[in-house]
């Protein structure tokens, strides 16, 4: 049981790390940069290294002119080397581990190299860091008085050719230092286990007597679990069951479709929420301060950011931007180099900054859940935040929701349709979908001017969805748990016409 020296202990140990941090916010571009020759000094030796002969490359525009920006598809012949056991390939270090990302429905699954450097210096660093600045900024915490709930991801681990692969939450889980496990519940064993619904029921047995301090996991599948729990204990909201909540680390997709259903299961203004960016690459952006919607891109953890306009993604004129050239509230398409032997990988998201002194970040969507058919260039980040303002404005929730192109047939114009979940449904159905299309056209100017007189797209569509259709689409995919979604946005219809046939 934590006693209330290992808070004190805990908050002197982690503040430390408060000035490593000052260093990179002085100093952005020349850690980055100093970053960036370290990656490219020890992988000299490796088959990338000599492909592109990094021994004479001195600074970032040689690396530029020499490496090309990369797919996936691209590196997956030197990944699938390592993964039967060549070492040496893109880094120095032998890799052990390879996360498995999920793609959506039928896409096929990725593996991402982690290094042993990846582990400590990225992901544990970047959550050690988490509990730095939060307990920077609330000093008379006692989370440490109690255990984190964590929801981790439904997977085991799996041998192939003396190298691992699993979900990024079971790869850490299983090489979690001893500090963080005595923190965490539920145990390990439960943590990893695969059958969601056996998993739910043995994290609520395990938790219900637990002094939970704080919460941990994806913002869509830890409230399934929160409601599920307030159910099996006859509570009406948590504090009643966990006196001492305080706080809840989220990411891996927007809070801000799910920030209301949150205030009425954790009814207390006190109450703080801390965003995390991070992925099976990377641990990329924390929220460092109380009550703020912007991420802190952290600059020392063996990662070096690039990033490419979005107005040029994809076309001849691409253009591919050091830290030090981006400029504010501009969408780009996030490329990394990691310590883990991703060169210029094109990671699939999207954030645009919020403040460059320092960097902070939003993730604003992803590269291919995007619209942009009929040039209205629509991003998740818009309609998460139309559908938040619509549901306040008409005092209605939505549990999940996708969207998809109505493309134009002969004469007949464009439009978007929706596939909406509701926790609470509007009075009005074509109320709701007309404020829902002015408040979008509020957010995106381009949407704005494609709506202007119907002149390219009619006013958009909702299909209400019969309850649970995506939770049980995410079913027959079997996808429930861990870092698998709901494709928010797309610029083609297969999504949606499955959900409309289930």
């Amino acid at each position: 049981m934590p006693f209330p020296i290992i808070n004190s202990i805990a908050s002197w140990v982690l503040k430390q790390r408060i000035h490593q941090i000052e260093l990179f916010l002085k100093y952005p571009h020349e850690v980055q940069e100093e970053l960036l020759m370290n990656l490219i000094h020890e992988s000299e030796e490796t088959l990338i290294g000599k492909k592109y002969d990094f021994e004479s490359v001195k600074n970032y525009s040689v690396f530029a002119e020499r490496v090309p920006v990369s797919s996936y598809e691209d590196l997956e012949p030197y990944i699938e080397r390592t993964r039967k056991g060549e070492q040496n390939i893109f880094w120095h270090e032998p890799i052990k581990w390879f996360a498995k990302s999920s793609g959506t429905t039928n896409a096929k699954s990725k593996f991402i190299p982690v290094s042993n450097s990846a582990l400590e210096d990225c992901h544990y660093k970047g959550s050690k860091d988490l509990l730095c600045m939060y307990l920077n900024n609330n000093e008379n915490s006692e989370m440490f008085l109690g255990k984190s709930l964590r929801l981790g991801g439904s997977s085991q681990i799996y041998e192939n050719n003396n190298t691992l692969f699993g979900d990024l939450s079971a790869i850490l889980i299983e090489n979690m230092p001893i500090w963080a496990e005595f923190s965490s519940t539920p145990s390990s064993k439960i943590s990893l286990m695969s059958e969601w619904e056996s998993k739910l029921t043995a994290i609520i047995n395990e938790t219900k007597t637990e002094n939970v301090t704080s919460f941990a996991g994806v913002p869509s599948w830890m409230l399934v679990l929160l409601n599920r729990i307030l159910t099996e204990t006859n509570n009406t909201n948590l504090f009643e069951l966990w006196p001492n909540l305080e706080v809840y680390f989220h990411g891996g997709v927007s809070f801000e479709p799910y920030r209301e259903q949150y205030k009425k299961i954790l009814p207390n203004d006190n109450f703080k929420y801390y965003e995390i960016y991070n992925a099976s690459e990377g641990f990329f952006a924390i929220q460092d301060l109380n009550y703020s919607n912007d991420l802190l891109l952290m600059l020392d953890y063996g990662i070096f950011y690039e990033f490419i306009p979005m107005d040029t993604f994809g076309t001849p004129h691409q253009k591919v931007l050091p830290l030090s050239e981006v400029e504010l509230f501009k969408n780009y398409a996030v490329v990394i180099t990691t310590n883990s032997g991703l060169w210029r990988y094109l990671i699939g998201d999207t954030v645009r900054f919020t403040s460059l002194n320092p960097y902070r970040i939003r993730v604003s969507g992803r590269t291919k859940h995007h619209i942009n058919v009929f040039g209205e260039e629509l991003m998740v980040e818009n309609t998460d935040a139309a559908i938040a303002k619509t549901c306040s404005q008409l005092h209605c929730e939505v549990k999940d929701y996708t969207v998809a192109p109505i493309f134009m047939k002969g004469k007949e114009k464009g439009a978007h349709e929706w596939m909406i979940e509701f926790k609470k449904h509007p009075e009005d159905i074509t109320q709701f979908e007309k404020v829902l299309d002015e408040t979008i056209q509020t957010l995106n100017s381009d949407y704005e001017a494609k709506r202007y007189n119907n002149m390219t797209l009619n006013p958009l569509k909702v299909n209400v969805a019969r309850e649970n259709l995506f939770y049980d689409w995410l079913a027959a995919n079997n996808k429930l748990g861990g870092q698998h979604k709901i494709p928010r946005l797309s610029n083609q219809r297969d999504y949606l016409e499955q959900l409309k046939n289930l």
